[in-house]
């Protein structure tokens, strides 16, 4: 339906079809694995679909015992079980066959429980295949080097080399917006680097989480390698703060990551933490072409994501020709019920979500801004949304919308605009439209990113690429090879000689008795 209207259309599924998909979700394993086996006591914690509120299934809450006594269980099995290289990359490309067979199952428990449409659910899991895969095959990056002692006054003597080695045990904590792939983004790599994991998803959407641990497991990830816990009181601080966790991989906001280092001490965090995007669009670009991007990029996930499209910078010559269109691509959108399959947009994760949406938008109004479509919401939905005239201090322009919500603001002098994008506390990614690859590459330069996009938008992401950002946006990178160096730590190896005329003289004294 256009986004010109508010009220979304009802399911295109049956009452059977849709009973027949509830009831194989809400089969799912109950809310958490620790020892061994999963726990299915008080599950009284309820997974509800953010569309229309429909109970999907329950979870068990958790204790904070319950998390020391899952990553007691996987340190012992840490230092009494091996579990060799060869048969780590075979259990992840098992994995990765069977996600891709039961590609369908896991697009529907991600879309039932999240805000992405089925389509939007489909494309999710045939990226995690490939994640997998990547994990993988990154066990060509567990290799070390000679050490160069030779050149060293302290080397004299010696020879000696470096591999990689595991870490330890990793906690991952995951977001609701990619359910699937954010999580193997983090297993794959502690799995492939020889770690254990403690997993704390979403307590939005952990139904997709669990399945895929089931998967892992089946796929023959051993039990004393994996524990999850979705919810419980103080068991994410449990999980942080618990001194056999040596790595913490966090995907969230700034503010909860604050808290994690301030709970987790010493120990290394890497973090994701998302953005505030811009995208500069030069005298020469193709507005066609620019519109259709910023309007994919900017209400992809109902703009829940953290490279979404938030901040458009036009040069003035092209401003409204790419207001025109990108209003225009924006009314085209049809925003409705997740399984149908011709819906761009979705709702929001939740009906609070959509409301703060809203607030954020009234306030840029209030403060000048012009609504040229949408600005509209009705329960957890909230219409894809055009803005311009904005202020500076607009929450809009200055945080993270993680909402439908696209403003797009004219510039005269290319400095300007660079200056605007990189005005931010976050710096994850930004994009540049331009004929001309000179000035694309001077543009990438001066922007304080973690990568620049050249002809498309900030909402870019391949699988095997370092991912991540500066200044607010996090610490570290993702991407599985990335990963795998950080989670992943490289140890030495050193001889010492007898000192080389000494040494050949013993050599030569041996083999002259065995000649005789």
């Amino acid at each position: 339906m256009s986004s010109s209207t508010t009220v979304p259309e009802a399911r295109p599924e049956t009452g059977q079809e849709t009973a027949y998909r509830r009831a194989r979700i809400a089969a799912l394993p109950g809310g958490a694995f620790l020892e061994g086996r999963w726990e299915t006591t008080e599950m009284t914690v309820e997974v509800r679909d953010p569309e229309d509120g429909v109970l999907l299934g329950t979870v068990c809450t958790s204790t904070p015992q319950d998390v020391r006594r899952g990553i007691a269980y996987i340190h012992r099995h840490l230092e009494k079980d091996d579990w060799a290289l060869r048969d780590r990359r075979e259990a992840l490309e098992r994995a990765a066959v069977l996600l891709a067979d039961q590609g369908l199952r896991f697009a529907e428990i991600i879309a039932a429980e999240s805000s992405k449409t089925i389509s939007e659910a489909e494309r999710e899991v045939r990226r995690c295949t490939e994640t997998l895969r990547l994990s993988a095959a990154a066990s060509s990056e567990l290799v070390g080097e000679t050490l160069a002692f030779e050149d060293s006054i302290a080397g004299a003597n010696k020879i000696g080399w470096y591999n990689r080695k595991p870490v330890g045990i990793i906690a991952a904590i995951t977001p609701f917006n990619d359910p699937l792939n954010l999580v193997a983004h983090k297993l794959g790599p502690a799995l492939i680097g020889g770690n254990g994991v403690v997993l704390k998803p979403s307590g939005r959407t952990p139904l997709t989480a669990l399945a895929f641990i089931q998967l892992l497991l089946e796929a023959g990830v051993p039990t004393g390698r994996l524990a999850v816990f979705v919810s419980g009181p103080g068991v994410s601080e449990a999980i942080v703060t618990d001194p056999q966790v040596d790595l913490i991989s966090f995907t969230g906001g700034p503010k909860t990551a604050d808290r994690i280092a301030a709970a987790a001490g010493a120990k290394k965090i890497l973090s994701e933490l998302g953005g505030n995007n811009a995208t500069i669009v030069c005298a020469d670009a193709n507005v066609q072409t620019t519109a259709e991007a910023v309007v994919a990029g900017a209400f992809g996930v109902a703009g829940q994501n953290c490279l979404s499209v938030q901040r458009v910078y036009v040069h003035i010559s092209l401003f409204d020709q790419v207001l025109e269109k990108v209003v225009a691509g924006t009314r085209g959108l049809r925003v409705g019920a997740k399984f149908d399959r011709t819906t761009d947009v979705g709702p929001l994760i939740s009906e609070a979500e959509a409301r703060r949406v809203e607030e954020w938008v009234e306030e840029a109004k209030a403060l000048g801004g012009i609504v040229h479509v949408g600005g509209q919401r009705l329960g957890a939905f909230y219409q894809p949304t055009v803005l311009t005239d904005m202020s500076a201090k607009a929450l809009v322009i200055s945080e993270e919308v993680f909402g439908p919500v696209v403003s797009i603001i004219p510039f005269i002098q290319l400095n300007d605009a660079i200056h605007a994008a990189n005005d931010s506390e976050y710096g994850l990614q930004a994009g540049v439209f331009t004929e001309s690859i000179e000035l694309a590459l001077a543009i990438a330069d001066k922007l304080h990113v973690g990568a620049v996009v050249i002809n498309e938008t900030s909402d870019v992401r391949i699988d095997s690429m370092p991912f991540g950002g500066f200044k607010k946006s996090g610490v570290g990178r993702e991407g599985v090879k990335h990963a795998v160096r950080e989670m992943t730590e490289p140890k030495s190896t050193i001889i010492k000689l007898a000192g080389p005329a000494t040494r050949w003289q013993e050599l030569s004294a041996t083999s002259e008795r065995n000649a005789s």
